[in-house]
């Protein structure tokens, strides 16, 4: 059996691509998206189209969701399987999901709600996963000394914020605006931006934001969702990390591996980037405390970095999302917050109960080993979609 897999980089593709492979299926990949970040949706189509002609494959993969990937797919009867890893994903409001080819899973079951009646019988939920052979191998040899009391690898989302380019017709509309970030910055497990969005507020914002003009014309019926979640959204990620590293960094020794400024933040340890296979699970694995706030972006889904930090063997304090129980128990597994005064209060509980902290590590790891690995979660996938062949 052959697949093609379609590649842009994603850090999860090898330990998928390994999965793939121990089920005896055959991976060819197309790489080029990996190197040229600037090919066309056209592009992509004629080279998937050219790789389909050349052999005959079961279905074709890819990280996240390509319309043009699912329209040469459906041309072809061929199924299309895509595992939706991060959010947003604006190309799912394309009006391709529909397609009899799809078979689509995602993450978050907040997605799965909004996507699946467009395509009941192609669009699926399931959680992510980690690839705990992987990262036994990488933490055995590893060298360094990567040792925090508490650590965070990741982005404070400033250099990916767009919302510094929105416009706002008035000052009334922008504190409007103002008032529902600041509401969200308190409430966890609940993404309500896009309720609050009036028809009008939307009419307003895009009358003066050339940003959005970069959006195809497919996507116009759905401008509401694109500024809840890629623009005030991320808003909200940027202000609550901020407050989140602000608050914790002057009461702790904290370590942050980014490439974000933080030079507002003068307390937080900034020690550079990490690499994604070879430090990032010492990271994980040595430090007392992992922390993982949650893009407010993801709605309710676990990201993966939930898993990963567990697969590693590191204890983590993660925030309350309410896919978390389809996977996890709270005090058993990992530590969840749902507030900065309670964050607090675990952090200062679990730096003084080490017997416990460890516990809940091991017991964590050894959870995701048995349940949450890429070669189970694809063997649920292949599963999934040649039972309905």
């Amino acid at each position: 059996m052959n697949t093609l897999f379609y590649r842009y980089g994603s850090i999860c593709e090898p330990d998928i691509i390994d999965a793939l492979m121990e089920y005896g299926i055959n991976v060819i990949e197309e790489t080029v998206e990996v190197n040229n970040k600037n090919i066309t949706a056209a592009q992509k189509a004629d080279i998937v189209s050219k790789r389909l002609f050349e052999r005959e494959y079961a279905f074709v993969f890819s990280v996240n969701y390509f319309p043009e990937i699912s329209s040469v797919c459906n041309i072809f009867k061929i199924p299309y399987i895509s595992l939706i890893v991060d959010s947003p994903i604006i190309e799912l409001y394309s009006d391709t999901i529909s397609n009899s080819c799809n078979r689509i899973f995602l993450f978050d079951s907040e997605l799965y709600r909004e996507f699946a009646p467009q395509n009941p019988d192609g669009i699926f939920y399931i959680p992510l996963a980690s690839n705990t052979k992987r990262w036994d191998k990488i933490i055995e040899i590893g060298t360094g000394d990567f040792h925090s009391d508490i650590s965070f690898v990741g982005s404070l989302y400033t250099e990916k914020c767009r919302y510094n380019k929105l416009s706002f017709p008035s000052d009334r509309v922008k504190g409007y605006i103002d008032g529902i970030i600041e509401s969200q910055l308190k409430v966890y497990g609940y993404f309500f931006i896009e309720e609050l969005l009036t028809d009008q507020l939307v009419r307003d914002i895009l009358a003066g934001s050339d940003d959005l003009a970069e959006f195809a014309e497919c996507y116009k019926d759905y401008y509401r969702q694109i500024i809840a979640q890629l623009y005030l959204g991320t808003q909200v990620t940027v202000r609550e990390r901020f407050e989140l590293f602000k608050r914790i960094s002057e009461k702790y020794n904290v370590d942050i591996y980014t490439g974000s400024d933080t030079g507002n933040l003068p307390k937080l340890n900034n020690r550079g980037m990490a690499k994604t296979h070879t430090e990032m699970p010492l990271i994980f694995n040595q430090s007392k405390i992992n922390i993982n706030p949650t893009a407010k972006s993801i709605r309710a889904g676990i990201p993966l970095r939930v898993f990963d930090v567990l697969g590693c063997g590191g204890f983590l304090i993660t925030n309350h999302q309410n896919d978390l129980a389809d996977c996890f128990t709270a005090g058993e597994h990992l530590a969840v917050y749902d507030s900065l005064d309670c964050l607090d209060e675990l952090l200062r509980y679990y730096l003084e109960h080490p017997k416990e902290r460890m516990e809940i590590a091991r017991n964590g790891y050894e959870h995701v080993k048995k349940y949450h690995t890429y070669t189970i979660r694809i063997g649920q996938i292949i599963s999934k979609v040649f039972s309905k062949e």
